[in-house]
């Protein structure tokens, strides 16, 4: 299974949230982002169906030295009203591409679910994930697109706008994620001959606002950038 980039961690943490803050993770995966908010001087409150991937991540948090609180939780994020008990300043995930991945063979894991039904859980977790978040506040979404067994794509990426969007928070910003080519050079040639597709090299970031856009940047602090008129 795929590895999360702690790069886009330490960038997306530092643009969108600020030091002290509770970052909030319904499909918390393995520990990079529980990890990464330790290092930035974040809280973290990672949810995971997957009871040994909680246990395997709450070892390796031990190697740190953080007093931030980072917190992993076995449970089913489709319960996560029940689960976490105080509100949060950024919802930060990236959840299962629908059977793209193989994570486990529990009833509860959703990307074990039929297609109708995952789509049914996954916008349960969304909209039970954005009442817990703080007003004001932003939500980000790491998400790619997978195709049917027809070979059409799913439009996942529409879906999970369409949620938030049901959940009352806007689409504030999009960022395109470049991934590895890896092998895409090798596999590209034989399927675009026989049937016009092309390989997938992206992946969406889907930044979502709650509330009033000037307070959440307050909310987020000062952040370094290059402007154009600055010396290099």
């Amino acid at each position: 299974t795929s590895i999360f980039d702690p790069v886009l961690c330490e960038i997306l943490y530092s643009w969108f949230s600020s030091e002290d803050c509770t970052i909030l993770d319904p499909f918390a995966g393995g520990s990079t982002r529980g990890i990464m908010s330790a290092f930035l001087n974040r809280n973290y409150i990672g949810i995971d169906v997957r009871e040994e991937q909680i246990l395997e991540n709450r070892v390796q948090l031990e190697f740190q030295n953080t007093d931030q609180n980072i917190q992993w939780i076995h449970g089913n994020s489709e319960n996560i009203d029940q689960l976490v008990d105080q509100e949060v300043d950024l919802i930060f995930t990236c959840p299962p591409y629908f059977d793209l991945e193989v994570y486990s063979d529990l009833e509860d894991d959703i990307s074990n679910k039929s297609y109708n039904d995952f789509l049914t859980s996954y916008k349960t977790i969304i909209k039970k994930s954005c009442e817990l978040l703080k007003e004001d506040r932003f939500a980000i979404f790491v998400i790619g697109d997978v195709r049917d067994k027809k070979g059409m794509y799913r439009n996942i990426v529409s879906k999970t706008i369409e949620y938030f969007l049901d959940a009352d928070l806007y689409l504030y910003n999009t960022i395109i994620l470049k991934t590895a080519l890896a092998t895409h050079s090798k596999r590209a040639a034989r399927p675009f001959k026989a049937t016009r597709k092309v390989c997938k090299c992206h992946q969406d970031i889907l930044i979502f606002l709650k509330g009033d856009p000037k307070k959440a940047t307050e909310f987020c602090g000062e952040v370094d950038v290059l402007e154009i008129d600055d010396e290099v």
